[in-house]
């Protein structure tokens, strides 16, 4: 999907979570279970910074697992380091952050705005991902594949704990 009003991709993809909302609210607002799910399949996470607050600031570095496969990272040959802050924390609600990727590839430049919302369901919580004004240089397919990779590990994490 575009966004008429900038010309940039909305991403989306959405998972059921056999899990409370709390336990999946949970998740996204503690480091060391971000360093876990957040990461896509292929990668691995090292939180830097986070602030799980409005206007608190985060940041990460993803590092491939074979960075010599053919693939190249954002920042670097093997790793994507986003930065952000924290827009909106509602508790088992959602959690809104705008990410940059720190890299001198303008394709990647652009501030991208990530809303993960919490919706509870008779058998869990639907979570579900919406990207807004994804940066160019971000296939849409290789970003589908990371959105449900992240959602698979969401579930992992949080159905384990619940």
């Amino acid at each position: 999907m575009t966004d008429a009003s900038n010309g940039r991709r909305t991403d989306r993809a959405e998972r059921l979570i056999k899990a409370l909302p709390s336990a999946v609210y949970a998740a996204l607002i503690d480091p060391a279970a971000v360093a876990v799910w957040l990461p896509p399949e292929g990668m691995k996470g090292q939180v830097l910074a986070f602030e799980p607050h409005v206007g608190g600031a985060f940041r990460m570095a993803l590092i491939y697992d074979s960075p010599h496969d053919g693939t190249r990272g954002k920042t670097s040959q093997d790793a994507d380091i986003v930065s952000g802050r924290f827009v909106a924390l509602e508790p088992d609600l959602c959690v809104v952050q705008e990410t940059e990727f720190q890299s001198d590839n303008p394709a990647f430049a652009e501030t991208m705005r990530i809303t993960w919302a919490l919706e509870p369901m008779a058998d869990g919580t639907r979570a579900s991902v919406t990207c807004e004004n994804v940066p160019e240089g971000i296939s849409k397919e290789d970003h589908d594949a990371g959105l449900r990779s992240t959602l698979a590990n969401l579930a992992g994490v949080t159905e384990q704990s619940s």
